[in-house]
């Protein structure tokens, strides 16, 4: 049971489920200061502001540190003590890069609200809204491009079917170019493509009342108990750490009972190089259409989601059709 202030300290570093290196840029210490405390090698107590920062990152109540907080009084404050479970960021475009990075370090598992997510867009189309640029934004912003596109880096990555026709073939509401298309789906096709680390999910948002889950950006951190998503302001973002809300929503995207009928993540470089190579020989909506339709299992979740006036003059989807 942990007695002193570092003690206590090691006992959150152990639930947080960090890196030593996370946990001493989080306290404002060097790895060796950590490793220090954990090997319980260091006997001086830390000073104040590391405290304050522990407790304003982790939203524990600043009576941890009592000297009389011991035992079963510690351990209920760290878990059972209500904690401010929403939070508003609002630091800017710069601050809102910086806030993404953090909490999607090491991996990240991401509902887009449309298709392609801001990061792929950033590779090829850099200046698409009138926002603020600067050196370090861009510095930031090649960065992230960089981390997320390691081959390494785990990430899981939800899209409306609706976005994903959208982008190839809309006329309405497209800012890209022919050129800009193909250089996209050629990026995401070698990003995803058998590669174990990254996981690609392309749902139909009609199939059932699901409406509101793919119309903002939201990133869940199942580990750290943390979800954030787009507020519908510049550069603003709502954190959540409700737990019971968070294991919700992820277990809605994770279990084949609960989640959205979606095409399989090792068919969708099939779907996107389908729809790559109509796009490239200029094919419209229909066109695609019917190509899915011969060439895989998936071609009713896409008949939902085109008009209806245009459903019409399709062929209908073949039989033995996939729907999740």
């Amino acid at each position: 049971m942990p007695k002193n202030t570092i003690e206590k300290i090691v006992e959150i570093y152990n639930r947080s489920q960090l890196s030593i290196s996370k946990f001493a840029n989080i306290v404002g210490k060097d790895r060796r200061t950590v490793t220090s405390w954990i090997d319980k090698i260091a006997q001086k107590e830390p000073p104040k502001n590391v405290l304050e920062k522990i407790t304003t990152f982790f939203r524990y109540p600043t009576k941890i540190w009592d000297i009389n907080c011991q035992d079963e009084v510690f351990f209920e404050l760290l878990e059972k003590v209500p904690q401010e479970e929403i939070k508003i960021i609002d630091e800017g475009y710069l601050g809102g890069l910086k806030y993404i990075l953090e909490h999607e370090d090491k991996e990240r598992f991401v509902i887009h609200p449309q298709f392609p997510g801001p990061m792929y867009r950033d590779t090829t189309v850099p200046r698409v809204y009138r926002t603020q640029s600067s050196s370090q934004i861009d510095s930031f912003k090649k960065e992230r491009i960089k981390r997320m596109l390691a081959y390494s880096f785990e990430t899981t990555e939800w899209y409306s079917i609706k976005s994903l026709l959208s982008f190839c073939f809309s006329q309405i509401g497209n800012f890209y170019t022919k050129t800009q298309k193909l250089q996209i789906l050629h990026l995401i096709i070698d990003s995803f493509h058998e590669n174990y680390n990254k996981r690609l999910y392309f749902f139909d948002s009609y199939s059932r009342k699901i409406y509101g889950l793919d119309t903002a950006y939201t990133s869940i951190n199942i580990k750290s108990g943390v979800m954030f998503f787009k507020a519908p302001l510049e550069s603003v973002f709502i954190e959540v750490r409700n737990k019971k809300l968070i294991e919700r929503i992820h277990r809605h995207f994770t279990f084949a009972s609960e989640a959205p009928t979606h095409v399989n993540p090792s068919d969708a470089t099939t779907i996107l190089k389908i729809l790559r190579d109509c796009v490239e020989s200029d094919k419209d909506l229909c066109e695609a259409y019917e190509q899915i339709n011969q060439k895989t299992l998936y071609a009713g979740l896409f008949y939902n989601n085109i008009s209806l006036s245009i459903q019409s003059k399709l062929s209908p989807p073949k039989e033995g059709q996939k729907i999740n």
